[in-house]
């Protein structure tokens, strides 16, 4: 809205009145040190708090980026408001007075101010009759069912202003509109009523409905959820977006919950209204509801105002609907865990499907010990990829090991990719620890290709500050390693696929250094190799290249993509026969080649590990950092005099 000058006496009231602590306290965690409050500057990043709140001098400052000023100017800041809608927001809060500099806009002024005044009104009502019609005789199947089948106290009703909706089509219409001659158009603006499609009049929006009170931060009602008492859908029914509500930015219970998330440096997301009433009932007070969307990263930044560490636990049912429930909660917050800016873990309760019903079997202290032991988002999504799945079977592994990879490259963070980099290496392993660095190499040459040219690394001296010895000389691949890598792939792919006396040679070079296809369609090809060459086992019938082949391009009918990029494999021409006939050393060749690359890869990774890795608080880890880079380096040296021949030459 046009909004006229204020009157400097309405902005001076509203600095008087508006406290900078309280405005700034809805926004911010602050803990209280000597006269003055910190916590973390909500204009900059930062993990130390540097943000000071005065209440004496009614000002803030950050020492970290230097951010400044009034309560006025922190919600303009962080809003990138006007001026003059701030102090309106802040008068209507502290209920001062709005004058404006020229008499005859005042009325209008007030009449756009008023309609917001006016809905909440109405809705808070509308929450009183509910909550009346309750208690009266039409409304005790709905108290029979939070005091039976949800085991709620008088106190959790109240607490929550629980309600009910009359069966009528205009028992809400007729007590707010005749009796209490409010205007049915700021009801219809409420979402309470609807006009009838065919003639005029109104009716009720809910009708034979339990009712759930929805609250803005400030505890003001804004919107309503009618749960059915009988067969209709929908089951829940919230009001549709108004002035007030918007769904993708609000949380059930929010209001009840900021001081537990605050309290316990914890939110807990639940899917339904029922599990976060239940959770407050035993005192779990840090609980709020998403309304069944994905959460917006609106409702995470509202969450997180509230929670110095950023940690967020979704708990949805543990069933396969609730799993999916958890993967489409997480919608845009996904791209926050991946960078490490919100702690996101899951827990889903072993024993029932939600929260409410896992609290009428087990005590408040069993769901509170769940909750501790929680795991973080990725190990949880590294458990759904390898759940049902037999590691010791190829096509398993294979799988395993993609998704994996696909996983491990959404983490921005180097530190916790690094860290998950080893974690899968180990589950790869199957417990075989001499496997580990070997399943690491895999995991790092396929999360990123190998670059064309090979920068030379940052010296110790460079990263510490302090003399070091000396680095061996870095190696140098040659501009077309990328090509010459897709190149030595290929030839041993379409060696495989034509030469079937040269398969077990393959095979056992490959498991030998334990390799594998870098490129994503030859990793596609391989993997369907191997899926027939395991029935073939199976049934001792050992396909001949034809047959071979026949098979493959069957399988491949579904996959257009990744046919294109691989059939011309299946075809030898006069080039290709050449190469064929120096069989035993293109492998060789094509192996050194494919060898180069992980060995390159897991040198960088050392190297990062050692450069990251401060000598005089871990000495012993970075001398292991350093060996180890140092040793892959000279693998490097001996690998490149074979590369430079073999590849060179034979490819």
């Amino acid at each position: 809205m046009q909004i006229p000058r204020l009157h400097p006496d309405t902005i001076e009231e509203v600095k008087l009145r508006a406290d900078i602590v309280d405005v700034v306290s809805e926004y911010v965690v602050l803990r209280k040190r000597g006269k003055d409050f910190v916590g973390l500057c909500p204009f900059h990043d930062e993990k130390s708090p540097s943000f000071t709140v005065s209440q004496t001098k009614q000002m803030y400052y950050c020492f970290g980026c230097q951010a400044a000023g009034n309560a006025i100017k922190f919600v303009m800041e962080l809003g990138k408001r006007s001026f003059a809608d701030v102090v309106l927001d802040l008068a209507r809060r502290y209920q001062v007075p709005v004058q404006t500099l020229l008499p005859e806009q005042r009325q209008e002024l007030q009449r756009q101010l008023s309609l917001r005044e006016q809905l909440y009104g109405v809705l808070a009502t509308s929450a009183q009759f509910y909550q009346h019609a309750l208690r009266q005789s039409q409304g005790q199947q709905a108290l029979q069912y939070l005091q039976s089948n949800r085991k709620l106290k008088e106190e959790t009703i109240q607490q929550f202003g629980l309600g009910y909706a009359p069966a009528g089509w205009e028992t809400l219409y007729r007590y707010l509109v005749e009796d209490k001659h409010l205007p049915a158009q700021i009801l219809e603006k409420a979402g309470l009523i609807k006009p009838r499609s065919s003639g005029g009049g109104y009716y009720d929006v809910f009708r034979d409905r339990l009712m759930i009170p929805i609250r803005d931060v400030q505890g003001r009602v804004i919107a309503f959820g009618g749960r059915t008492l009988t067969d209709e859908q929908p089951k829940y029914l919230n009001s549709p977006e108004t002035e007030l509500f918007s769904k993708g930015k609000t949380l059930f219970a929010l209001d009840q919950a900021k001081g537990g998330i605050s309290q316990l440096d914890q939110a807990v997301v639940v899917e339904g209204y029922f599990d976060a009433i239940a959770l407050h009932a035993v005192g779990i007070n840090n609980a709020v509801a998403s309304l069944g969307t994905a959460l917006s990263l609106e409702q995470v930044r509202l969450i997180l105002r509230y929670t110095e560490s950023k940690q967020l636990v979704l708990n949805f049912d543990a069933d396969k609907a609730g799993t999916n429930a958890a993967e489409r909660a997480i919608g845009e917050i996904a791209e926050l865990a991946y960078k490490g800016e919100v702690q996101l873990k899951i827990l889903n309760l072993p024993d029932g499907k939600d929260a409410d019903e896992y609290l009428h079997k087990r005590s408040p202290e069993d769901y509170a010990e769940l909750l501790k032991n929680a795991p973080l988002w990725l190990d949880w999504q590294i458990q759904q990829i390898i759940q049902r799945r037999d590691l010791k079977q190829a096509t398993d592994f294979q799988q395993v090991t993609q998704q994996l990879v696909k996983l491990l490259k959404n983490i921005v963070n180097s530190d916790t990719r690094n860290y998950y980099v080893s974690y899968c290496a180990e589950i790869l392993s199957l417990g075989d620890t001499r496997l580990i660095p070997l399943r690491v190499e895999n995991l790092l040459t396929q999360i990123a290709p190998p670059p064309a040219t090979y920068s030379k690394p940052v010296s110790a001296k460079k990263a510490w500050g302090a003399s070091k010895s000396p680095l061996p000389t870095s190696h140098s691949p040659l501009p077309t390693e990328r090509s010459l890598l897709e190149h030595a792939e290929a030839l041993l792919l379409r060696i495989y696929l034509h030469c079937p006396e040269q398969r077990q040679a393959i095979i056992d070079e490959l498991e030998e250094r334990d390799l594998q296809f870098s490129l994503s369609h030859h990793r596609f090809l391989w993997q369907q190799i191997l899926e027939i060459s395991s029935n073939d086992v199976e049934t001792r019938n050992f396909a001949s290249p034809p047959d071979l082949i026949s098979r493959l391009q069957d399988q491949f009918l579904e996959f257009d993509s990744e046919i294109g990029l691989i059939s011309h494999l299946f075809h030898v021409d006069e080039k290709n026969q050449k190469e064929i006939l120096r069989t035993p050393q293109v492998v060789q060749a094509a192996i050194a080649c494919m060898d180069l690359v992980m060995l390159e890869k897991r040198y960088r990774h050392f190297l990062e590990l050692w450069q990251q890795t401060d000598p005089e608080a871990e000495p012993e880890r970075y001398q292991f950092y350093y060996q180890a880079f140092y040793a892959e380096k000279i693998k490097l040296q001996k690998i490149d005099r074979q590369r430079l021949f073999s590849i060179t030459e034979l490819l």
